[in-house]
């Protein structure tokens, strides 16, 4: 297998990960990078015009994306690629202002499978999206990133809690409320204001409405003497949008691909931006209408024809806790891709979606891996099951392995990221799926 590590690659996956504190900016990111490639923003409630041969894009509720390119002539199959844009952390509550021990604080909700502990004593920005009422009535919304240390979460001394460390539970409710500002009197609304005033000249605006979360602001950064590792926030899923963007872009366009990155994958998909909703079903509708043969027989057989590689991180081999894996599928950090197979259905893969990977990776010189969690243990899931049942499109689920999965700090193989981008490349061009 020959070596993989991307320099330049590298770069513009740590300044996305910077640029995407959250699903909303994430998505952001990726519309602007598209259409400095060429991609044309569509409008899901205009009426589309789609030309063989073009690159579109599309987004709902700001914090899900489409991009797909279309042959020069009738499409018959896609090679489609998924991914989320969401990752576990801590929301703000509505009504999060709340003041103790003579300092203000936000209390917080628990977004997704959050490993808590790893919360405290960080350096926290605060970023999303916030809805303004202007004083003509006109409505606004706005992203906002606060990307500066003005939270934290701090510990409690272990001289006040002897027992800590073999174990004690977290309660987010009483003991995860950030520490902002030393004031009995300040209220969240007020550091909005000044906020949105820095980043958007926003004066006598009223904020109606807002989705705000924390986040680590400590920056990505390669690990490792030899740069092994990368290690940033919300690799899971961030990393995969990435990859499937790159090979999207770097691909020779000579076949029908899209790549779909939804929202609210780590709470269930069930929104109309989730794999769960409607969105992808609605764009595969209308391509087909338009570039595709148009009747509702020819878009089961678009869809039929078609494969979908759901791209969501894999659990690493870890070296302190090798007895969480199975000794036969511990997948290794820079061993390339992961094949992710659960006989309950868990992931989508089966023998004919893997085999097809596996071909796959063979083209793209990449070694390629699989996970089968252990027998005696519980098995996560991600959108490639429920992309598989709402739209019966074949599929199969794949990952970067990686360390420490909803953690406030994950930990991935840069040769990893090479690896699979190349693969994804090999199976964008494939002039046949089968």
């Amino acid at each position: 297998m020959s070596e993989a590590f991307n320099a330049d690659r590298l770069t513009r996956l740590c300044d996305f990960l910077r640029q995407s504190p959250t699903p909303w900016h994430a998505t952001k990111a990726m519309a602007e990078r598209l259409e400095k490639a060429g991609f044309q923003r569509l409008h899901e409630t205009a009426n589309w015009q789609l030309a063989p041969g073009q690159r579109y894009y599309v987004t709902r509720n700001d914090s899900s994306i489409i991009a797909f390119q279309l042959p020069g002539d009738t499409l018959k199959s896609l090679r489609m690629l998924g991914a989320h844009t969401d990752s576990p952390g801590l929301r703000l509550k509505p009504n999060a202002t709340q003041h103790s021990a003579g300092w203000l604080q936000l209390g917080v909700q628990v977004y997704g499978g959050v490993l808590l502990a790893p919360w405290f004593d960080r350096d926290l920005g605060l970023a999303g999206r916030v809805h303004v009422r202007h004083a003509d009535g006109r409505l606004e919304s706005l992203l906002l990133n606060v990307d500066r240390p003005i939270a934290m979460v701090p510990n409690l001394a272990i001289h006040l809690d002897r027992d800590v460390n073999s174990g004690r539970a977290i309660n987010p409710q009483t003991q995860m409320a950030a520490v902002l500002l030393q004031s009995d009197s300040t209220k969240l609304s007020e550091l909005l204001a000044a906020w949105l005033e820095e980043q958007h000249g926003v004066r006598s605006a009223e904020v109606v409405d807002f989705e705000l979360g924390f986040y680590d602001v400590q920056p990505p950064s390669l690990v490792g003497v030899k740069q092994e590792l990368i290690a940033s926030a919300r690799l899971d899923n961030l990393l995969s949008c990435f990859i499937g963007m790159e090979a999207l872009l770097e691909s020779d366009g000579s076949q029908g691909a899209l790549l779909v990155a939804n929202d609210h994958e780590e709470v269930g998909s069930a929104s109309a931006c989730g794999a769960q909703g409607p969105f992808l079903g609605d764009v595969l509708k209308r391509i087909n209408a338009q570039v595709g043969e148009g009747s509702e027989e020819s878009l089961i057989q678009l869809i039929q024809s078609s494969l979908m590689i759901s791209c969501d991180n894999a659990h690493a081999l870890h070296p302190n806790f090798r007895d969480k894996h199975d000794e036969q599928h511990g997948p290794a950090i820079n061993g390339g891709p992961v094949i992710k197979v659960n006989a309950s259905q868990r992931y989508a893969t089966n023998s004919v979606t893997g085999a097809l990977f596996r071909d796959v990776c063979r083209e793209a010189d990449v070694p390629v891996q699989s996970f089968v969690t252990r027998a005696d243990m519980g098995c996560g899931s991600t959108i490639g099951p429920i992309t598989a049942t709402e739209l019966g499109v074949p599929t199969l689920d794949i990952g970067v392995p990686q360390w420490a999965m909803h953690s406030i700090r994950e930990t991935a193989g840069t040769r990893d990221v090479e690896y699979l981008t190349r693969a994804l490349k090999v199976f964008l061009n494939r002039p046949a799926l089968g």
